[in-house]
C-alpha cells in the first residue's frame, strides 16, 4: 500500500500542532504499518520552505521513512485536465493550485492520500481514497 502524504499532515506532525499534531502522528504511524509513505515534488517544495535547510528536511524525511516520488507525466496531465474542468465549472482560480497536483499524483501513482481534506479532494477527485486524520 502506497500512501501519499499531504503537506498539511506533515506540518501538523513536525510542529505538533495543538489541534492536529497527535492525530497526524497516529495516522502516519498507521499508514507506515500498512506500507510505504511518499510525497510528491510539490509537497517536498512546500516543506522545503518550512525547514531551516534542505539538509534538515532530507534528514527528517529519511528518519520518518518518507520517500520523494516524483510526479509522472500522466499525473501532471490528470492535474491539468481536472483543473480545466474546475475552470469550466466556474472555478475562480486562474492558476493551477498545488492541491490539483498533489491529488493527481496520489490518484495516478499511489493507493491513497493522507490529508486533512477540506472537501476539495472529494469534490474534484471523487475516486481518490482520502484518509483524513482529523476525522
Amino acid at each position: 500500500m502506497i500512501t501519499a502524504v499531504d503537506t498539511n499532515v506533515l506540518i501538523d506532525l513536525f510542529r505538533d500542532t495543538p489541534d492536529f499534531g497527535r492525530l497526524a502522528a497516529e495516522a502516519v504511524r498507521r499508514c507506515m504499518q500498512e506500507g510505504r509513505l511518499v510525497v510528491c515534488d510539490i509537497v517536498w517544495a512546500e516543506l522545503a520552505g518550512v525547514f531551516p535547510s534542505v539538509r534538515t528536511l532530507e534528514d527528517t524525511m529519511e528518519r520518518l521513512q518518507v520517500d520523494l516520488l516524483a510526479m509522472e507525466p500522466a499525473a501532471a496531465a490528470l492535474a491539468g485536465e481536472t483543473w480545466r474542468r474546475y475552470r469550466a465549472q466556474g472555478g475562480g482560480r486562474e492558476r493551477m493550485v498545488a492541491d490539483f497536483l498533489i491529488a493527481a499524483h496520489a490518484m495516478a501513482q499511489c493507493d491513497r492520500l493522507l490529508s486533512r481534506d477540506r472537501g476539495f479532494f472529494r469534490n474534484y477527485f471523487p475516486r481518490l481514497s482520502v484518509i483524513d486524520p482529523s476525522g
